[in-house]
């Protein structure tokens, strides 16, 4: 007798500034997705909040006419009783930013009682928030990090540049981000001190809370993590940007930008890296998925072979677009895109 398929819910879009993103994420896993092992449930969140269940195909959500199918229907969940009548094994929150990777999205999830793709509400959050994942990093000493402070919104943005300056000794460029967002949204890099209101502003029309940090200059590699109790790391890719820094349009724009698999540094210092990616997963308390991004700084030699490395940031939902990261530095350490899906299933029935 045939096994039942296990009915896979995949929620895209959302309350978000990612959006778009994750509703390009959504069409390619939706492309790739073994359907004769899984029923696909598609659910799309509105930008202004609305679920529904659609039929629409991978095209029309990724271009955003899927909001119009006929097929369209509102969906509901109930705490403890999951989707109102709907059967549902696995949810799938293919949603990236606030709203969606936050911890918001996995609690809701939690207090449904459904099985989920990715890490719980706790850890979800803590690595969304940089500020939280900085302290947390560095009281468990697991990598050097750039210097850094956090401004808030309602602050008198004059008055904190002023400090901001004096805390980095008027040393720029400067970056500011906003603590909660993704996809370099609402990024700048600062030249001077006169550029830090104008960046606090844009940082803030994201977020509560702006970490702004010292400019690290190295290369920005990457290491995607994959498990739950025994996590494993990927080989590693490197991101040169076409833009001056890696921002939402060199991300998903600019053709110019380019991802590469990291093969010219010595073995044990790749080693050290994937290491230190895991590391930082397991204190994160992160399960079933990220990515950890760094910085490689320049050796004393001259070279990478003997340089610092320094952790920037970690992403429990990174994107599955066909130009991401993650997926590409799983094929390229032998594990396709389907398979990976089907990991990412197991992993959340764990």
């Amino acid at each position: 007798m045939e096994q039942d398929k296990k009915k896979v819910m995949l929620i895209f879009g959302g309350v978000s500034s990612e959006h778009e993103v994750s509703r390009t994420s959504a069409a390619s896993v939706l492309s790739h997705i073994n359907t004769e092992k899984y029923d696909i449930i598609k659910v799309g969140i509105t930008k202004d909040g609305r679920w529904m269940q659609t039929e629409a195909e991978p095209f029309d959500i990724e271009n955003g006419s899927w909001e119009e199918h006929e097929s369209n229907k509102d969906v509901y969940l109930m705490p403890g009783a999951g989707f109102a009548g709907l059967d549902v094994d696995i949810v799938f929150p293919l949603l990236h930013g606030r709203n969606g990777e936050d911890g918001r999205m996995q609690g809701f999830l939690a207090i449904a009682g459904i099985p989920f793709v990715g890490s719980d509400s706790t850890a979800s959050a803590a690595c969304m928030d940089k500020a939280v994942t900085k302290a947390v990093i560095d009281q468990a000493e697991a990598c050097d990090q750039a210097k850094c402070c956090v401004a808030h919104r309602g602050c008198d943005v004059e008055e904190a540049a002023s400090v901001i300056d004096q805390f980095f000794d008027s040393k720029y460029p400067l970056f500011v981000k906003p603590a909660n967002a993704g996809s370099s949204v609402g990024i700048s890099k600062v030249k001077q001190m006169e550029g830090l209101p104008e960046a606090l502003n844009v940082a803030f029309a994201e977020d509560n809370k702006a970490v702004v940090e010292e400019a690290i200059v190295g290369r920005e590699i990457e290491v995607a993590v994959l498990g739950n109790e025994d996590p494993q790391a990927s080989c590693i890719g490197e991101i040169l940007s076409a833009n001056e820094f890696y921002d939402y349009v060199a991300k998903y724009d600019n053709i110019g930008s380019v991802t590469s698999i990291v093969t010219d540094l010595p073995d044990s210092l790749q080693e050290q890296i994937r290491q230190t990616a895991v590391s930082i997963y397991e204190i994160m308390g992160c399960r079933g998925l990220a990515r950890v991004d760094f910085f490689l700084k320049e050796g004393p030699s001259g070279g990478y072979n003997d340089g610092e490395l320094v952790f920037n940031e970690i992403n429990t939902m990174p994107g599955f677009t066909t130009i991401s990261m993650y997926p590409q530095l799983w094929e390229a350490s032998g594990i396709g895109y389907e398979e990976l899906i089907d990991r990412l299933i197991e992993l959340a029935e764990e």
